[in-house]
């Protein structure tokens, strides 16, 4: 028989910041559940990185977070999860939520004709896996994707609502926006915060499916279903832990990680890697030291 409840922290990472879309997902729909988060802001971007990189750091990340004893990992990554996924899933018992499988299930239901596009980073549109699992649930689907790498540094400089970012949206998006499409999947999470101008330039007519919201609402399912939903907490409420690689010297560091957030992202503790390997040193690292830049 499963566990009624399971008080351990739900893992999550990705290759930065931009996963911090996934946990407000996470925060709103399951607001008892302890996140332990970790962004690899030293080695970003892994859109550009080869697949046996991405691995070897997605091995690397999930090593450090199976230590802080999560109940559960979410690769809050479409890079990651199209080239690390089935790796972490062969080498761990316990349950690898991805970003690639939940988001095409919800763009194929809301695409009756099974018209739908694709946008993220040169790795996850090259990698194809979107395609691939898009087909695996509807074999007839049209699917149309766009690879548009500009669009994270736009997104982290804060340029949501530049004209810059709304030029380079319209070079990208001109083939898909004359495809008749039902869906479009946001490929990368940082793409949820340009959802207002994807919007405005696709239509009122397409959907747009955000790849981590999506994850979330796989992970709440999931930990229903197998008996592992956090009971209620105390008057503290869920106690969240954020590391990353290194720390980021941009000025604008905490107003971009607030937006991806909705909230003011607490103290994180940035993790030593000088020596490796750094993540079997977990143990030793005490939550909630250093900070980050306003």
């Amino acid at each position: 028989m499963p566990a009624t409840h399971d008080p351990r922290p739900i893992g999550v990472f990705d290759s930065g910041i931009g996963g911090l879309t996934a946990v407000r997902e996470l925060f709103r729909q399951l607001p008892h559940e302890e996140v332990v988060y970790f962004g690899d802001t030293a080695r970003l971007p892994y859109g550009n990185k080869s697949k046996e990189t991405v691995t070897r750091f997605s091995v690397e990340i999930a090593s450090f977070l199976v230590r802080q004893n999560v109940k559960c990992i979410v690769v809050a990554c479409n890079t990651a999860s199209s080239h690390a996924l089935e790796a972490l899933r062969l080498r761990w018992e316990l349950p690898v939520i991805g970003v690639i499988e939940p988001a095409a299930r919800a763009a194929v239901a809301l695409s009756p004709h099974g018209m739908i596009g694709v946008v993220g980073t040169l790795a996850t549109v090259g990698s194809g896996a979107y395609l691939e699992e898009i087909h695996k649930l509807a074999p007839a689907a049209s699917v149309l994707s766009r690879a548009c790498p500009l669009f994270v540094p736009l997104v982290e400089e804060g340029w949501l609502d530049h004209r810059v970012t709304h030029l380079v949206a319209e070079e990208y998006l001109a083939e898909l926006r004359a495809a008749n499409l039902e869906s479009l999947i946001l490929g990368c999470t940082h793409y949820p915060l340009l959802a207002p101008l994807l919007h405005e330039l696709m239509g009122p007519g397409v959907h747009l499916v955000d790849s981590g919201a999506e994850a979330a609402r796989a992970t709440a399912q999931l930990l229903a279903e197998r008996g592992q939903l956090a009971a209620a907490g105390g008057p503290r409420g869920p106690q969240h832990h954020f590391f990353l690689s290194d720390e980021p010297r941009r000025r604008s560091f905490g107003r971009v990680a607030q937006s991806f957030l909705g909230r003011p992202l607490p103290h994180v503790t940035v993790v030593d890697q000088t020596d490796l390997p750094w993540f079997e040193r977990a143990h030793a690292i005490p939550p909630h030291t250093g900070g980050i830049p306003e």
